[in-house]
């Protein structure tokens, strides 16, 4: 039983590497945003950047980027999983 829990950890992993990978890949780049040195981040855009689809992308980065640590921590602890 203990196998079969750790099989399915480990594909529960390989799934969150590769949306992981997916989502930095779709991300802009943070030069972009340089604009709001000179006052651009006040437009509509930028407050509700939140609610845009790139503010979603770094929800999405950041839950499953935890989701990756916890689950590495969790499969490197030798007594879950021996």
């Amino acid at each position: 039983m203990q196998q079969v829990i750790k099989i399915i950890v480990m594909v529960l992993f390989i799934l969150i590497c590769v949306a992981l990978t997916f989502l930095v890949l779709m991300q802009e780049g943070k030069q972009q945003g340089l604009g709001a040195i000179g006052g651009i981040a006040d437009t509509y855009w930028g407050k509700n950047k939140g609610r845009s689809m790139e503010g979603v992308l770094v929800k999405s980065t950041t839950i499953l980027a935890i989701a990756f640590m916890i689950i590495a921590l969790l499969l490197n602890i030798p007594v879950l999983f021996g």
